[in-house]
């Protein structure tokens, strides 16, 4: 598989098939497994094999062969699946810090991560310093000996900043840190955070992998000494794992991730170019697009850089709100990276808990709305926008 194309493996890694010889994966919808011997049932729970199961807590092939392919396609050595993006983030996190630890992570963050951070692991006596992770000097003033763990997400969600991965990523390992990514934006198909040496990656499967609105899950990757070590371990006995059913879905949906991702990457650049200094608009971010602060840095690290733009709206919630309620084919929710095009309010619904002065820092602002690209024309939602952004 090494020799082929990630638009190949995507399709074929990780495939393990029953005696049957089916050509679709099986799911295995089971719970638990059997042994043929009382001395079998030993030697499993003392070492497993690369091919045998014990608690679908634990694992189970249908979830295994997502786990392979999403590793193979990240570019690393092993997966663990787990029930929800946010599972995935917490357990990465959880699973590698202790009482005393120092962890350092950019501020602009999803507000469940920014609450996994700031609420339980301070909770529990982990020291956290934030900072503007766009700013190369922060992240080498905050990084210290001591060090534990750093954390960013590489676009960040909503507003979109780049964070020069390997020049964090460099940092951190010259201190003795761990890095955990938050990939989400970026994509599967975009990624190169396992090739810059992040120690785990994480992606809620949600996005993108499944992509059609139908099932909750996220992953976690990385070098099969971690991911078989502390991640799995915290993952089996906290009861994270993904379902097999979910793990099927997101299987089969991995046969269209690059050509779903790509024309919704295509259609998001293409509105974005369209929408360059409309009236209306304080602003539109898209890594990728030229008028991007930070363009330069997101060409150099992908070809891609997802299926999510954001605008924000003259006027503030007000308009913002007259702009949402007049679009006729995005649907106004909470979500990203569907296969249906999607609008959010982050400052009224996914970054609301936030104070004030926070949302001000990270600019989320009463304007600011989250766009993700489905799979429709890019001319329709290009005249969905237009005549939505006219209704203020």
């Amino acid at each position: 598989m090494d020799k082929l194309s990630k638009r190949t493996r995507a399709v074929h890694s990780g495939v393990r098939r029953s005696k049957y010889n089916e050509l679709s994966e099986a799911m295995f919808l089971t719970q638990g497994f059997v042994y043929e011997t009382a001395e079998q049932a030993e030697a499993r729970f003392v070492a497993l094999g690369d091919d045998e199961f014990i608690y679908a807590r634990y694992g189970n092939p249908t979830t295994a062969m997502l786990e392979d392919r999403l590793a193979d396609l990240e570019g690393v050595e092993a997966g663990f699946a787990t029930a929800s993006g946010m599972a995935a983030v917490n357990g990465a996190l959880m699973a590698l810090l202790k009482a005393g630890d120092h962890v350092v992570s950019s501020r602009a963050l999803f507000g469940s991560c920014l609450y996994i951070l700031e609420e339980i692991l301070v909770r529990f006596g982990v020291e956290l310093t934030l900072v503007d992770g766009r700013d190369l000097d922060e992240w080498k003033s905050a990084i210290r000996p001591d060090t534990a763990l750093v954390f960013f997400e590489s676009i960040s969600n909503p507003t979109l900043e780049v964070i020069d991965m390997k020049a964090v990523i460099d940092l951190a390992h010259a201190n003795g840190a761990k890095v955990v990514v938050d990939n989400a934006m970026a994509t599967p198909i975009y990624s190169i955070a396992g090739e810059l040496g992040a120690d785990l990656i994480v992606y809620s499967t949600t996005k993108h992998v499944d992509g059609q609105g139908r099932c909750l899950g996220g992953i976690v990757l990385g070098s099969k000494e971690l991911v078989r070590g502390p991640v799995e371990a915290y993952l089996k006995h906290t009861g994270g794992a993904m379902s097999p059913f979910n793990a099927w879905v997101m299987l089969k949906s991995m046969d269209t991730l690059f050509l779903r991702v790509g024309h919704q990457s295509q259609s998001a650049l293409k509105i974005v170019d369209a929408l360059q200094g409309h009236e209306k608009l304080n602003s539109i971010s898209y890594p990728l697009h030229p008028s991007h602060p930070q363009y330069e840095l997101a060409a150099a690290q992908y070809e891609g850089a997802g299926t999510v733009f954001a605008i924000d709206i003259k006027g503030g919630k007000d308009e913002c709100f007259r702009f949402l309620n007049a679009l006729e084919i995005f649907t106004i929710t909470n979500n990203f990276a569907d296969s249906k095009s999607l609008v959010t309010h982050p400052a009224t619904t996914t970054h609301q808990r936030l104070p004030q002065d926070q949302k001000d820092t990270l600019g989320i602002t009463p304007g600011l709305v989250r766009i993700s690209c489905g799979l429709e024309d890019a001319d329709d939602l290009l005249a969905d926008l237009k005549q939505a952004l006219d209704a203020i």
